[in-house]
């Protein structure tokens, strides 16, 4: 039964959502801080310019297949099987099932990196043609795209593990794994770029090391829960063709968002020098709250889904749905509004040191706007989609990616001329919210009734709220030093962003947002007949 509090209840599925984002989102923004300190010393090593837009591109085609293959639909592809079998089958199945499994797995990451290595120079020239005026910038390309495509390997394997670990409700050793790689990356470039020539291969080298470390790190959780076993060669596995016909779609549907970064970084590399770089710095500070929260709870609410969907309970999956949204959108919209107003004061702040000026800062800024428009509809996309994958129907979510990549393309084409590098993230966003709104009204037609009413109701709200948060950001900027140092830039960020979430949220309890109780109790969390008290 569920269990209320106030006018705000709780059902005993939503209460598994909570309890799994607490432990995700926690392990997730050590990941992001993380992050920042990684972009922060490549930022002051290396700067942004030729160098840095050649290692970018490199990242970008192995870390695509990462989050298509390995982190995206191989994951989502898999939880629901494995959820399955952890709820209907017995251990020995379970056991077989898995080996058999990571068999197939292993030998498909393997041939897919031995060919990316070997292709490596026409993937190059296809994701950047820009380069080929450069002919040193474009062999630099290839170079470190060859020395990290092992990486797919190490990081598809993690996948594996996070998926295995999700389906017993372990999730922090998994998402954990992403702050163990960006340690790698930043001792690389503090250990080893003085001693490799370029420096920037240090960076490659950190990949390679930090990829090996997110599969480590959850070899411990995997061993606790009896589940550490070889691989075998069993490829007839009935489990193989249900987990086959799920990632196919899945790989579509999942990478319309990446194809998106794909005609960016290809638009990108026809625009003035640099402009991969600012896309992918202001990237990396949009997907802070977008992973710490919306990726987070996308991760959290699929094995939750899984087993609605595996019961034929719908009501219950669109409740859950509905409540992820409604989570996601009370987090993003005055996110939004911050990184928007202090977009120039936080990329200062993260990035400008070394060979890091203002120029790069400006130019990063306009690109961070443009992105944070869309950061609703990031969140909100990869939680409507795992409908789909709950439901066994992926191939649901493919078919509205690829018009969501058709806006993208035509939204780009239109913004890059008056807009330059910032009108590719705008794009960006654009292809975001054609894919929400379509995910979601196939999902109305699917489950029937998804609560619209108290979505939008949330969502005016909401955006009510955040709107003392403009106002101290406002008055913020008008008040800001106009020679600071960086400590006090620091500092008056800081103090910003503590008034500006202190402001939203007394609205929120003015304006009775029910949302806020979920965060209130997310680390205060106790139990009452199995359902968190929220």
């Amino acid at each position: 039964m569920p269990y209320r509090r106030g006018n705000f209840k709780v059902s005993r599925s939503e209460g598994q959502v909570v309890r799994a984002l607490g432990g995700i989102a926690g392990a997730t923004l050590v990941s992001r801080v993380l992050g920042f300190v990684r972009d922060m010393v490549v930022a002051r090593a290396f700067g942004a310019g030729p160098v840095t837009d050649a290692f970018f591109v490199a990242f970008r085609i192995p870390n695509i297949l990462r989050r298509v293959l390995a982190e995206g639909a191989l994951s989502t592809a898999m939880i629901p099987v494995f959820t399955d079998y952890v709820s209907t089958r017995e251990r020995p199945d379970l056991v077989r099932m898995l080996r058999a499994v990571l068999g197939l797995a292993l030998s498909a990451l393997t041939v897919t990196t031995v060919l990316g290595i070997l292709a490596a120079p026409y993937v190059v020239r296809v994701i950047a043609p820009g380069f080929t005026s450069d002919p040193a910038q474009a062999e630099l390309a290839v170079r470190l795209t060859r020395i990290m495509f092992p990486y797919l390997i190490l990081v598809g394997l993690a996948a594996m593990a996070t998926g295995v670990l999700n389906s017993n409700d372990r999730f922090f050793a998994g998402a954990i794994g992403s702050a163990v790689l960006n340690v790698g990356m930043i001792a690389a470039v503090l250990l080893l770029a003085r001693h490799v020539e370029p420096p920037i291969v240090s960076l490659a080298i950190g990949v390679l090391v930090g990829g090996l470390g997110q599969l480590l790190v959850q070899v411990p959780d995997l061993s606790a829960c009896g589940l550490l076993f070889a691989p075998s060669a069993e490829l007839r596995h009935s489990a193989i063709s249900r987990i086959t016909r799920l990632l196919l779609p899945a790989v579509f549907g999942l990478a319309a968002v990446q194809v998106m970064v794909f005609v960016n970084t290809l638009l990108a590399s026809l625009l003035p020098l640099g402009s991969i770089s600012y896309l992918y710095y202001a990237d990396r500070v949009m997907e802070f709250p977008l992973g710490v929260f919306g990726i987070a709870l996308a991760s959290a609410s699929l094995p939750v889904m899984s087993r609605q969907a595996a019961t034929g309970d719908h009501r219950a999956l669109a409740g859950t749905l509905n409540f992820a949204l409604r989570l996601a959108l009370y987090v993003s919209l005055p996110a939004t509004v911050g990184l928007v107003m202090l977009r120039t004061p936080i990329v200062r702040v993260l990035f400008e040191r070394g060979r890091f000026g203002a120029a790069e800062t400006s130019a990063t800024a306009e690109a961070l706007a443009w992105y944070a428009v869309g950061l609703a509809a990031f969140a909100g996309s990869r939680i409507a989609a795992q409908v789909f994958y709950a439901l066994g129907e992926a191939g649901t979510a493919v078919k509205w990616g690829i018009v969501s990549i058709v806006a993208n393309v035509v939204a780009a084409a239109a913004m890059m001329g008056p807009f330059g590098h910032a009108g590719l993230a705008g794009a960006s966003s654009v292809g975001a919210y054609v894919n929400l709104l379509s995910l979601l009204l196939v999902a109305r037609g699917r489950l029937g009734r998804l609560g619209g009413r108290a979505l939008l109701s949330s969502v005016c709200r909401t955006a009510l709220a955040s709107l003392p948060v403009a106002g101290a950001c406002w008055l913020a900027l008008v008040l800001w030093p106009a020679r600071p140092t960086l400590a006090l830039d620091v500092a008056w960020l800081g103090a910003t962003i503590v008034v500006g979430g202190a402001a939203f949220w007394a609205a929120s309890v003015a304006l009775g947002l029910s949302e806020r109780t979920v965060l209130v109790r997310l680390y205060s969390r106790r139990e009452r007949g199995g359902v968190a008290e929220i």
